[in-house]
């Protein structure tokens, strides 16, 4: 999949089959609509594209949201090519932007610029200045400009009874299972490992601590969950504590990861954690002592989960 960072520099090579979205969490409902538009584009002759905004439009102009998203950037890259999609038009979103008019949209970008061949998109969205254009009046510019557009209806949506806001809602709440069935795949935490205090090792729950770049990835509740990631080209599992440590005093949230059955060096290393099911809120013990023995019942209601996870292979 090629990933262009602006609209203008997508240099067009023939025709396309097009959507628009943010597609945070790339989930059920999104996948309906990008089956849909690979599907399309392969019978036709032409480039499934999906033209998408960073930052989210919501960051810019909504002044107070704290609205934190599914995926990062390069995960949703990566979710979006394993679906088929030949570009990924990743355009700077600004007021700027949002002030052009829904004219200037169709003729300047879907039609001069993209060669629009055939538009998929959601029965309520709306673009241009002031987002005062529907789909209605794409449907008629592309009587004018000789493209075809296809309009998910309300029912085919609703009847996934999924959305990004839930999945973050049920995120917020630790609740990964329900994520995960919104996602109908893992929800996933990127980043590098780096040095800790060392502490785990003290107790025998050594962890690798992972620094993650982007300020707006959002993590779930503070607490312990069931995991696994690609280690060494093999499945490991584990166990990942968010949050601010309280045993320890912690001052900053942190991700720590204490893998099974695991020795690698993972310093500098950027891993990705499939985060597979809550065990329990984070908590503060009395002592390390205490901690230790609530990670040992931990670690074997999480090991006693694996069998089943390795079944679903």
């Amino acid at each position: 999949m090629k990933v262009v960072s602006t609209i203008d520099k997508y240099i067009p090579a023939q025709a396309c089959s097009l959507t628009i979205g943010t597609f945070d969490g790339v989930h059920v409902g999104h996948r309906k609509i990008l089956e849909r538009l690979v599907n399309n584009a392969k019978e036709n002759g032409q480039l499934a594209i999906v033209l998408t905004f960073f930052p989210h439009p919501r960051m810019v102009l909504q002044k107070d949201t704290e609205i934190r998203l599914i995926d990062t950037l390069k995960e949703k890259e990566i979710l979006l090519e394993k679906l088929g999609v030949d570009v990924l038009v990743v355009h700077p979103f600004s007021r700027v932007f949002s002030r052009q008019s829904a004219d200037t949209f169709i003729r300047d970008i879907l039609v001069n610029r993209f060669k629009t061949a055939h538009l998929i998109i959601g029965y309520d969205h709306r673009f241009g200045r002031n987002r005062e254009a529907t789909v209605e009046d794409l449907v008629a510019a592309g009587d004018t400009y000789g493209f075809s557009v296809e309009k998910i209806e309300a029912q085919e949506i609703e009847s996934v009874n999924v959305s990004s806001t839930k999945i973050r809602t049920a995120l917020e709440k630790g609740e990964i299972k329900m994520a995960s069935k919104f996602l109908n795949r893992s929800f996933q935490i990127t980043g590098m490992v780096i040095q800790g205090e060392g502490i785990g090792k003290t107790i025998a729950f050594p962890t690798a601590n992972l620094s993650i770049e982007e300020s707006y990835k959002l993590l779930p509740a503070d607490g312990v969950y069931f995991v696994s990631s690609q280690l060494d080209n093999r499945c490991v599992y584990g166990m990942m504590n968010i949050g601010f440590r309280p045993t320890l005093n912690g001052s900053q949230r942190t991700q720590e990861v204490h893998f099974f059955e695991y020795e690698g060096n993972l310093y500098g290393q950027k891993i990705s954690v499939n985060l597979i099911e809550e065990i329990r809120p984070e908590k503060k013990f009395i002592s390390l002592d205490e901690l230790k023995k609530q990670l040992q019942v931990d670690r074997a209601q999480c090991m006693a989960m694996i069998p089943a996870q390795e079944n679903k292979k």
